[in-house]
């Protein structure tokens, strides 16, 4: 009886650590599954440019690995950080444009300046007070969005259910204290090549 017990113990909670690796998502494109109306095909293809653009960016200067960042949605590529000067930050967008199925490039990335602790405190403040908002609101998939702080200007990347969703992003992200602008590159589902079926 006792092995009994400790056997479906055992089995409970191997199986409650399985269904936690799968919320994460599929191939760590920052979207979880559940949520993610890309279809299965659009999301391998996103990671597939993501990790082939990150890889191509470490090649250029090891740095960036802590400095830049990049987002792919639907064959569009978001970047954004600091490198030193504006040649990096060109080198950059083309090497983004050089990307095998790219569709489009934006680039968030800022030049360096002297660091400042309170300004990134800061930053960091206002990017967890707005996922926080996104998270308490059942209205919004708060899993399908990346926010980016700099200089209090706020950078949201993601995908929206429908345009009111996407509204309420951008509302919810202007609300929070000592925002300068907010700068929402939110595409909408029916703008999608391949959706879910």
């Amino acid at each position: 009886m006792k092995s009994r017990l400790f056997l479906t113990f055992f089995l409970i909670l191997f199986l409650s650590g399985c269904i936690g690796v799968s919320s994460k998502g599929l191939f760590g494109t920052g979207v979880t599954v559940a949520f993610d109306p890309r279809s299965v095909g659009t999301q391998i293809d996103d990671s597939i440019m993501q990790k082939n653009l990150s890889a191509r960016i470490l090649l250029l200067d090891k740095s960036y690995f802590l400095s830049v960042k990049s987002k792919v949605l639907d064959g569009r590529i978001f970047l954004t950080g600091k490198v030193n000067d504006p040649e990096e930050k060109l080198k950059i967008t083309k090497l983004a444009w050089e990307t095998e199925g790219v569709r489009s490039v934006r680039n968030d990335i800022k030049i360096k300046e002297e660091f400042n602790f309170q300004q990134s405190a800061k930053d960091i403040l206002i990017t967890s007070q707005l996922r926080t908002a996104l998270v308490l609101n059942s209205s919004i998939k708060a899993a399908n969005y990346q926010i980016d702080t700099y200089k209090n200007k706020i950078y949201i990347y993601g995908i929206a259910i429908d345009s009111d969703e996407k509204k309420l992003v951008i509302k919810e992200a202007k609300e929070i204290l000592d925002v300068k602008d907010v700068i929402a590159s939110i595409l909408l589902v029916e703008n999608l090549r391949i959706q879910k079926n």
